[in-house]
């Protein structure tokens, strides 16, 4: 184990954990683990997704009990029942995936459970005051009494932050916080971190966006199949020594392309869409999608990304615009007819669009394929359980057992469950929104390695992510987008990140910068 000591004036740990085992079973989700989090400094944990991150965040805030070691704060063995429990000794915790009210207003979910009460009444006017200062300092304009669910993602995402930081928190833990932000919301949330680093709060921040790991970290922690490889300060390893220690390999694969680009897209794409225009988010937008493609979609949150997949998809109606498939005109009135014509989405939303938690990895592969048949064609037992291996292998989906909830395997592997059951209807156009969203970099390069195999196999792939340098990896042509339309589909040969740069920023950016 790789430890630097802290420097002189702070030698004692905020938090210390020392030994931390947790058994899952015969399994060891945790193994002799040592984290140590100071006062007003940002703790990034890394590590791929099974490595034992959001076990030991469990147990830091209490949602898990260890089975060996200790847990100290401020010096003192502390023993939490509860997240309520850490919660009261002033460690709060943001997850990726959302864990708020959607019906209620934001105010009311800043301070869920904690309501300021006056003869035993809640007063909604003071719970709204109090949310607009908490939601001022991330510099996020949002009426405290709209209704949550009305604000998109990222918006939901930094009111989950507001209500964590409107406690008299000391350690704050972040667990994929920027996942649905654009660069100005990134940067915004940066300051408020900056601000509670300023204030003495030690944060511990898990992210699997490298760039923004060494820009706001003062040290890092990696773990790996449930143990300690070291701790690390930033300015002490390189960005590919780190995926090196997360893989626990050599990682060359990391910095190539899975395949080669294509030369070119052939005059008749297998699909093709002119006009293609939702009020929910795109306009006037052309698309080309030869046969054995990968088109990347590059832009800012906002920029009409999820809207184009959802009107390729039949999920949102075209308001106007025409769609064909192998040159035939097609009109799709749901996912459903989309799905008559071979056209399938994964949606960048796993957990309330995508897989089922509390069914089986066997149910989840089969669900669709099921579906699709009809509730009077049962597939026979047998045969479901012969197709769900069949992809589970296919695609490395780990731990191999398909009778085990999809909700307890890891990110990485839960967004392979939900390819595999696209893969099952055996489309011929797979449309992917944010499929590496959340999931660590290895099995990153899993799930691209995939789609470039499935590309060289004949199968046409919209490949959508936030992240410019993955769209690029995989994409034989990158459409770019901005204020809800395609401004340009750029070829191959002229694929970089400045050229697609160029084209995402503002016109009224691009002027400033000149």
């Amino acid at each position: 184990m790789t430890r630097n000591n802290h420097p002189m004036g702070q030698p004692t740990p905020l938090v210390e954990m020392e030994h931390a085992t947790v058994r899952f079973g015969t399994t060891l989700a945790l193994d002799d683990v040592a984290l140590r989090l100071y006062p007003g400094e940002v703790h990034s944990l890394m590590g791929e997704n099974g490595a034992g991150k959001s076990t030991l965040i469990k147990a830091l805030t209490g949602a898990l009990r260890l089975d060996a070691g200790t847990l100290t704060i401020d010096g003192t063995a502390m023993r939490f029942a509860t997240p309520y429990d850490a919660q009261r000794h002033g460690i709060s915790a943001v997850y990726q995936e959302i864990n708020l009210l959607p019906n209620l207003s934001v105010a009311e979910n800043i301070r869920l459970g904690r309501e300021h009460r006056s003869h035993g009444l809640i007063s909604p006017r003071r719970m709204e005051r109090e949310a607009a200062v908490v939601l001022s300092e991330l510099g996020l304009s949002v009426d405290p009494h709209s209704p949550l669910g009305s604000h998109p993602v990222a918006v939901q995402q930094l009111v989950a932050i507001a209500r964590a930081i409107s406690t008299d928190v000391r350690v704050l833990v972040l667990d994929e916080p920027t996942s649905s932000l654009d660069s100005d919301e990134v940067a915004e949330l940066f300051r408020v971190i900056r601000d509670l680093k300023e204030r003495g709060v030690a944060i511990l921040f898990i992210s699997h966006f490298l760039d923004q790991v060494y820009e706001i970290s003062d040290r890092i922690t990696v773990l790996r199949d449930g143990a300690l490889v070291g701790e690390y300060l930033p300015t002490d390893l390189l960005r590919i020594e780190l995926m090196q220690k997360m893989l626990g390999h050599d990682a060359p694969e990391l910095l190539s392309r899975p395949r080669p680009a294509s030369a070119a897209v052939p005059a008749e794409p297998y699909l093709k869409g002119r006009g293609v225009t939702s009020s929910l988010g795109i306009c006037d937008a052309d698309v080309d999608l030869a046969e054995g493609e990968v088109l990347g979609v590059a832009g800012l949150l906002g920029s009409g990304r999820t809207a184009l997949a959802r009107a390729l998809t039949g999920i949102d109606a075209l308001d106007r615009g025409e769609l064909s498939i192998d040159g035939r005109p097609v009109r799709f009135a749901s996912p459903r007819a989309a799905m008559k014509h071979r056209v399938a989405y994964s949606s960048e939303n796993r957990r309330t669009e995508g897989i089922v938690g509390d069914l089986s990895v066997l149910d989840n592969i089969t669900l669709a394929l099921q579906a699709q048949r009809g509730v009077f064609r049962k597939i026979p037992p047998a045969r479901q359980r012969e197709l769900a291996a069949s992809w589970a292998e296919a695609l490395r989906i780990r731990p191999s057992d398909l009778d085990r909830p999809v909700r307890t395997l890891s990110g990485g592997n839960q967004q392979k469950v939900m390819l595999a059951r696209l893969l099952a209807l055996s489309p011929r156009v797979l449309v992917l929104d944010e499929p590496t969203r959340g999931i660590d970099v290895g099995a990153k390069v899993e799930v691209q390695n995939l789609v470039a195999d499935l590309a060289t196999n004949g199968l046409s792939v919209v490949f959508i992510s936030a992240e410019l340098e993955e769209v690029l990896r995989v994409s034989d042509r990158v459409a770019v987008l901005r204020d809800e339309r395609v401004v340009d589909t750029l070829e191959s040969a002229t694929l970089t990140v400045d050229a697609v740069l160029a084209l995402v920023a503002s016109p009224e950016t691009t002027e400033e910068g000149e």
